[in-house]
């Protein structure tokens, strides 16, 4: 191309030099001027054609681009600007060409992930439609069809009461609803977020009837467990002491027969004191909730188990159930008691938190074990040789019914922190 503007400039020169000799200066002039202008331009044509042939290719490789097709490439050429240019195109668009590849095969495996999840997802836009759901959703919601652009609400009103309910529950819950006749125990998990800066919910739903059932037979098998080896330890003394009344009655020896009869007296005792406390786990009832004063509260634990309180009371009196709450008290103190601890160091305190009431049981005993930290609150766990394992279990019902929470931890310096929040 520099070869075709040189040889124009040339043949300009040639016919300006013979206009000269034999042409008026004037006229040789201006011949030169209309003979050399058409043969410059003649040149830088031929010489700028690559490069707009290289910008509209790199215009159209850029629409392309816009249009998200990146297949297109521009062919290389012999100007080193001019390649460095097409080289720069074409490496941008492999790396976008992998990077979508790489993308789309993501996204695959997560769409395959969630289709395969038992776990029902629907996803709802600002307007209510649903944007996204998963083979489990269309299954529980729809018969199995497609369940994209139909309005959520729709799709509510033809479904069971509970899920209504539950949905208007506002957050998450656990509920019973009627599948194919069979009660099913589903948990709901409501999410609201924004996507591409537009407004949408997301609803997850999983059945947790087998997870429950497989749960409550795990305490059935250990409720019977207990209660056996409770009823033997009870009932095999007394069968020995039975015997060896009868044998005594024969030649009566009225300090053995006295020592017999204690010893039978004492296991039944034991024993109704073990069936009392798992009738009165069973029949908690729900908690009847007045204005109580702390200090009136902790008057009626003087004579339970020795403590101290700590800090100053809170003023403003708690709507609760006395009397199960100061059961929970009583056997948060119990077990400080047991722990080891000083009896001086079993502390109680309240704080006052604004919108509830934080109860704090410590002491200084051997603390916690990393078993008991975990398993404490579950029912029928105990570290003693004759406990229950109800008493933690009857406290956290309790709190629980009340809306709080009770929490274990071990204190830095040793010994166990019970926390109890009351709202």
């Amino acid at each position: 191309m520099a070869v075709a503007l040189t040889l124009s400039a040339l043949a300009a020169a040639v016919v300006a030099a013979f206009a000269a000799h034999w042409l008026p200066p004037f006229l040789a002039a201006l011949a030169g001027v209309f003979v050399a202008v058409p043969l410059i331009l003649f040149g830088a044509r031929h010489l700028s054609r690559p490069w707009v042939r290289v910008v509209s290719a790199v215009r159209d490789g850029i629409q392309s681009l816009r249009d998200h097709d990146f297949s297109l490439s521009i062919a290389r050429t012999e100007d080193a600007e001019l390649d460095a240019l097409t080289q720069a195109y074409n490496s941008l668009g492999e790396l976008l060409r992998r990077e979508r590849l790489d993308l789309y095969q993501r996204e695959l495996l997560l769409d395959t992930v969630m289709q395969s999840s038992p776990l029902a997802m629907v996803l709802s836009d600002a307007g209510g439609r649903v944007v996204y759901s998963n083979v489990a959703a269309r299954a529980l919601l729809n018969a199995g069809r497609k369940l994209e652009g139909l309005a959520l609400q729709g799709l509510l009103e033809a479904s069971p009461a509970a899920l209504r309910a539950a949905l208007g529950s506002g957050g998450d819950t656990l509920f019973t609803m009627a599948v194919a006749g069979e009660p099913e125990v589903y948990h709901l998990s409501q999410r609201r977020f924004f996507l591409n800066a537009r407004a949408h919910q997301l609803l997850l739903l999983k059945q947790l009837t087998r997870e429950l059932a497989a749960q409550e037979l795990a305490v059935w098998k250990k409720v019977i467990r207990v209660i056996a080896h409770e009823l033997n330890n009870s009932l095999a003394p007394i069968t020995s002491l039975a015997h060896s009344g009868r044998l005594l009655a024969r030649a009566p020896d009225p300090e053995q027969l006295e020592r017999v009869f204690a010893t039978i007296a004492e296991r039944a005792a034991h024993l109704a004191t073990f069936i009392e406390g798992y009738g009165r786990f069973a029949k908690l009832p729900r908690p009847r909730r007045h204005a109580v004063t702390w200090p009136q509260l902790l008057a009626r634990l003087e004579g339970t188990f020795a403590h101290r309180v700590l800090g100053a009371l809170p003023g403003r009196s708690a709507e609760l159930d006395a009397g199960q709450i100061e059961q929970v008290l009583i056997n948060l103190l119990k077990n400080a008691a047991e722990s080891g601890s000083a009896p001086s160091e079993v502390t109680l305190a309240i704080h006052d938190e604004g919108s509830g009431f934080r109860l704090e049981v410590a002491d200084r005993g051997s603390g916690l074990t990393e078993a008991t930290l975990r398993d404490a609150l579950l029912p029928f766990y105990s570290t003693k040789a004759t406990g229950t394992g109800l008493g933690l279990t009857l406290c956290r019902e309790i709190v629980e019914a009340h809306g709080g929470r009770l929490s274990l931890a071990n204190r830095a310096a040793g010994g166990a922190l019970v926390t109890v929040w009351l709202p």
